[in-house]
């Protein structure tokens, strides 16, 4: 089992940069691999990007590719999303979370999930 605490959120003008980070609790963080999600409000929870248990095979929303990295220190069980260009529709609640997949975008393969971070993306 895993709880994952979200932090780094905040508002921004458009064209900023943020870095999100995920603490998680417990000595089996490597054996997750780990996504972001986001949700605005009125809107679906969306896929926003992925990393395998190593930090290898990143996957990302076409809506974020160029723009957004995910990565992960195991050492310190930590995944990070660093959020480059932001746009105003980048505006939502980031959500980390966790998987047993190898790697995954569906969000029902998640099965823990921290309690999320606002970013507010001004124009």
């Amino acid at each position: 089992q895993v709880q994952l605490v979200e932090s780094g959120g905040g508002l921004v003008q458009a064209g900023a940069s943020l870095r999100l980070s995920c603490a998680a609790s417990g000595r089996t963080f490597s054996t997750y691999s780990m996504g972001w999600f986001r949700q605005a409000p009125g809107k679906e929870r969306e896929f926003v990007a992925a990393v395998n248990r190593s930090g290898g095979t990143p996957y990302y929303a076409d809506s974020v590719k160029g723009r957004f990295t995910i990565s992960r220190d195991n050492t310190k069980n930590t995944a990070y999303l660093q959020m480059s260009s932001l746009k105003p529709e980048d505006t939502a609640v980031y959500y980390c979370a966790a998987s047993t997949a190898i790697v995954t975008i569906v969000p029902s393969r998640y099965g823990y999930w921290g309690q999320g971070t606002q970013v507010t993306v001004s124009s």
